[in-house]
């Protein structure tokens, strides 16, 4: 049995403080999985990549994206190891999370748009401080939240303000169908962490969690409408040969 991920810690963490139920609007009806969040026979938890990672993935998640079935970051903590997540709030600010951007082994980079930041910050590559011949490994800190919301928490997140800025420059449209954005080039956090893991040269997780991406998406829509999965499509037969390289391979469960 696989040990829960940080994002589904802070989601049974977020639970316990709840004083009513969570009911997502516009999921699947019917018992879900706890692992993959989706409605049992569209579990997805028997294709989930785990992919070793030189970088690491920092979520700052606003109030309630842990508890939406729809939530990309989830699927970061699935494939990338070495991802943590901790809920934000303006007032306040987890002790763990501060030690996480003092420790040495790691160079922080938050994630925005540069069009919104002092140029001074802002970097669209990785710094040379990430040449071989140093220790430390990229940290993405990524603001998963509604493009209102993460505004919000990047202006009033002080404890960031000494840390470059990454401001990313894809080349491809967004992909993400489970939630509307006025702009196709917003891309969801999970489209994000891979452009991110591009740039640190974790290409099998780069790709893996781009797939991984699309065939979550699949089961999701599928269970919304009722439809069965097609378990042998192309999507999932490229899930099922990355899932037979030896870079990556499902955790027990």
């Amino acid at each position: 049995m696989s040990f829960p991920h940080a994002v589904s810690r802070l989601r049974t963490e977020r639970l316990k403080r709840s004083t009513r139920p969570f009911l997502a609007r516009g999921g699947p009806h019917g018992e879900r999985c706890a692992g993959c969040r989706l409605i049992v026979s569209h579990c997805l938890c028997a294709l989930r990549p785990v992919v070793p990672t030189n970088a690491g993935v920092c979520l700052l998640m606003a109030e309630h994206e842990a508890l939406k079935p729809s939530n990309t970051g989830w699927l970061i903590a699935d494939v990338v190891p070495e991802t943590m997540a901790f809920g934000w709030a303006r007032t306040e600010v987890d002790p763990a999370l501060l030690a996480l951007l003092a420790d040495p082994q790691w160079q922080p980079y938050v994630v925005f748009p540069g069009e919104f930041v002092a140029p001074e910050r802002v970097t669209t590559q990785l710094l040379p401080t990430q040449a071989a011949a140093t220790d430390k490994r990229p940290l993405f800190i990524l603001l998963d939240a509604t493009w209102p919301e993460a505004r919000k928490i990047f202006k009033k997140s002080p404890y960031l303000n000494h840390l470059p800025v990454l401001s990313l420059m894809p080349e491809q449209l967004s992909r993400y169908r489970l939630r509307r954005s006025r702009r196709d080039d917003h891309l969801c956090t999970s489209e994000v962490a891979a452009v991110c893991l591009g740039l640190a040269v974790d290409t099998a997780a780069a790709q893996a969690l781009a797939l991984y991406l699309d065939v979550f998406t699949d089961h999701y829509l599928r269970a919304k409408q009722q439809l069965k999965v097609d378990w042998d499509d192309a999507l999932h037969q490229q899930l099922h040969a990355l899932l037979a390289t030896a870079a990556c391979a499902a955790p027990p469960v």
